[in-house]
């Protein structure tokens, strides 16, 4: 299993507090107590748990006011991504290799945040185009933490902008083609749902996204401190599970 992004060398703590939302106090394995940039806006249900095993990268830019970013955490013996901006980049060079096979034969041309939407104040992750018998496709990108066993669940909480990105898509079709890809930000889920306890609203639209024509693309990813690594699609549920 080849890696699609080889991470530089991380330096390997553990997780002392995450607070402010962007902020993450670490000690590193040298007994050092640094505070990383947190990449993840969100509450980060089930992953944010203090003194598991972290993994940061060191930036050499003297702008950052932060040079460490929090890359990944190791729950059980899974190492689960923490870094959004992670996904859309790996999802670039996977575009760019052809290694997504639902998508590589659909498309020669790659843009990113492209305007979109009915006011044009959007931007889709994606757009890939080919030739003028090929319908241009956009492609929104959503990574995916949460999980319940080995079902990776979306969003871990009420996304006021994720149901506008599915409502959008959903004007998009059928006159193009509109992809919902859930990038599932660890190796140990090969099922994925919408997280309908969490945000109910979410899972009505993704739904409604389906039946419409949107299609949904949850990819499961092995991350750990070497790189990142494509597994293939997870098996797709329309509504979260009732639990037993």
């Amino acid at each position: 299993m080849s890696l699609i992004y080889p991470y530089p060398a991380l330096i390997p703590g553990r997780l002392i507090k995450r607070y402010k939302r962007f902020l993450a106090d670490i000690e590193l394995v040298t007994g050092e107590v640094i505070t990383a940039h947190c990449p993840n806006t969100g509450p980060m249900t089930g992953v944010c748990v203090v003194d598991s095993l972290v993994q940061v990268s060191r930036s050499d830019n003297p702008k950052r006011k932060l040079p460490y970013t929090w890359e990944m955490i190791q729950l059980g013996s899974t190492w689960v991504g923490t870094n959004t901006a992670m996904p859309n980049r790996v999802i670039k060079l996977a575009l760019q290799q052809k290694l997504l096979p639902e998508l590589a034969s659909r498309y020669s041309t790659i843009r990113s945040e492209v305007a979109y939407g009915k006011d044009q104040k959007s931007r889709i992750d994606f757009l890939l185009t080919g030739d003028d018998a090929q319908p241009a496709i956009y492609v929104e990108v959503k990574s995916v933490t949460l999980s319940t066993d080995n079902l990776a669940l979306f969003p871990d909480t009420v996304t006021t902008r994720g149901q506008k990105h599915l409502r959008e898509l959903m004007d998009l079709v059928p006159e193009t083609k509109a992809v919902m890809l859930y990038f599932i930000n660890r190796g140990d889920c090969d099922i994925f749902a919408p997280s309908d306890r969490c945000d109910p609203k979410y899972g009505e639209l993704l739904r409604q996204a389906v039946d419409q024509g949107v299609e949904v693309l949850p990819y499961r990813f092995e991350i750990n401190p070497q790189g990142i690594s494509c597994l293939g699609l997870a098996d797709f549920l329309s509504s979260e599970p009732l639990a037993k």
